[in-house]
């Protein structure tokens, strides 16, 4: 079998040593051959944006033999050899701010001056760059070709911070628009990061990139399509399959989990491939993409701008709002969108407007999980220990269990500063920790008759919740039976239970509750 590049990121290496390629460079030559020249994509983290740029390096360095076999070699692409300059604005000291980031930029224009044989000229950062540019350009006798990787990590590291913020983003904005100034000693720009801060920040300079970021034509430039997934990892999963019910199950499952993400207009899914390369490595369903942990500045953005995170699902955001990245004016839900947290579901083109919601369910539930750690201030190890037990009670049809060895004690460890004496918060607390154990739990559910608190599927069972509010559980459960609640899951084999909760806004806890099954 086929080594995986799991962690690795530069095409040169994974092609000596032939490790695992998925071809993406069908992709890569239509972008490069289009006539423009100045790109920008955003896409999330973990999604292949670095090896892209690698890839980009070697084909302007023409390393031909790396591309044999790939779909570009039987192109007519000229394997010319240009000066490539490369950043890679992920690795700094940024959180120190306008020091760190000036430091960090300047150890990398001496590396790329070094690797080019070229004097680093120039008494600021944005005159070596520009010197950087014409100088490489003049010695190679080719126009030189500039890759910025992870633009926006400087900003994003001191997005807390309105004043160092605010200084590294005008710094940034007149290093950046070197590009636009030198064009014609460029043959090619290519700059990618998680979100796009607005015309008027960082990229008023460069209003001349082509943004291919909502391009369907580039759909699956990034991720795995369900294709790919099946042929070039055809091994893997005939060997894992055997451990999973069977190929068909074993396929669904992995749809699942890793699938979902949508970044156009066009219909096509990808999936993560860094989550998909760390699957087949070991063969677990683990939540690997929040491994290297949520970005704090979105957690606190989603309670700023007091999001319902109930109704998370339900977004829908025009085409312009995409653009509002302004620090002092950003959009939760376009930048839960850019960092991978949202997806597209679907698409209205009379409207032009995106509807939004959780690609699979690795993402929703580790999600929660940060949630809870955020607005229920649960630690870790808390909620390592509760997810086993209710996991372990949901499957085995034991609702009383949930509720009375689960939820009443938990809930009682939420400290009392935070909690709110509304219907909504004891519901969102109930939303929360049943997402982060990875079951979907929908909430504000609206079917022909009425509308459900929350509704919980497992493969067994059906859990329907109706709270109150200083109300009663007998009450709670008449309004599932009078509203007929649980009538679309009847005869599809399932064990159907009603639950009914009523909270004390007083004592802050779980008040009485009844179950019928």
């Amino acid at each position: 079998m086929q080594l995986l590049p799991t962690g690795r990121q530069v095409f040169e290496n994974i092609r000596k040593e032939k490790l695992l390629y998925v071809d993406k460079t069908a992709f890569i030559y239509n972008l490069i051959t289009q006539g423009k020249t100045q790109y920008f994509l955003s896409r999330p983290r973990r999604f292949g944006k670095t090896l892209l740029c690698y890839t980009l390096c070697a084909l302007f360095e023409g390393k031909k033999e790396l591309f044999k076999g790939l779909a570009i070699s039987k192109s007519k692409w000229k394997w010319e050899k240009h000066p490539v300059i490369r950043f890679d604005m992920s690795a700094g000291a940024y959180s120190e701010g306008l020091s760190g980031c000036k430091s960090a930029i300047n150890e990398q224009l001496k590396y790329n001056a070094e690797k080019l044989s070229v004097k680093l000229s120039g008494k600021s950062l944005v005159d070596k760059f520009k010197n950087l540019i014409i100088d490489s350009a003049k010695k190679h006798g080719k126009p030189a070709v500039v890759v910025i990787d992870e633009y926006d990590n400087p900003l994003l590291s001191v997005i807390d911070n309105k004043k160092a913020f605010e200084k590294v983003r005008i710094f940034l904005r007149d290093f950046y628009k070197i590009v636009k100034a030198n064009e014609q000693y460029l043959r090619f720009t290519f700059i990618t990061g998680i979100t796009k801060f607005s015309q008027v920040s960082v990229f008023s300079a460069l209003n001349n990139l082509t943004d291919i970021t909502l391009d369907p034509d580039y759909a699956a430039l990034l991720g795995i399509t369900q294709e790919e997934l099946e042929k070039d990892f055809a091994k893997y999963i005939d060997k894992w399959a055997k451990e999973n019910d069977g190929k068909k199950k074993y396929l669904e499952k992995l749809k699942e989990s890793y699938n979902g993400y949508r970044f156009t207009k066009s219909l096509q899914r990808v999936y993560n491939p860094f989550c998909l390369l760390k699957h087949f490595d070991c063969g677990d369903f683990q939540k690997f993409w929040f491994e290297t942990a949520t970005p704090s500045y979105l957690i606190n953005l989603l309670d700023r701008q007091k999001i319902d995170i109930l109704n998370i699902e339900d977004f829908s955001v025009r085409t312009d709002e995409f653009k509002k990245y302004d620090s002092d004016n950003m959009g939760a839900v376009p930048v839960l969108y850019q960092s991978g947290y949202l997806t597209v579901k679907d698409y209205d083109k009379e409207s032009d407007t995106y509807m939004l919601g959780y690609p699979n369910k690795e993402v929703e539930s580790a999600f929660a999980g940060e949630l809870a750690t955020k607005y229920l201030n649960v630690p870790g190890s808390e909620k390592s220990s509760f997810a086993a037990n209710v996991i372990r009670w949901l499957y085995a049809g034991e609702p009383e269990k949930i509720i009375a060895e689960g939820f009443i004690p938990f809930m009682a460890s939420i400290p009392y500063s935070i909690t709110i004496a509304k219907e909504k918060y004891f519901q969102t607390i109930f939303h929360i920790i049943l997402n982060m154990f990875g079951f979907q739990c929908r909430s504000e559910v609206q079917i022909a008759t009425g509308r459900i608190d929350s509704i919980l599927e497992t493969p067994k069972f059906v859990y329907c919740f109706e709270f109150k509010l200083d109300g009663t559980a007998a009450a709670a459960l008449k309004q599932i039976d009078s509203k007929e609640y649980l009538t679309p899951w009847k005869g599809k084999g399932k064990i159907l239970f009603k639950i009914g909760i009523s909270f004390d806004h007083k004592k802050r806890r779980i008040k009485e509750w009844k179950v019928k099954r």
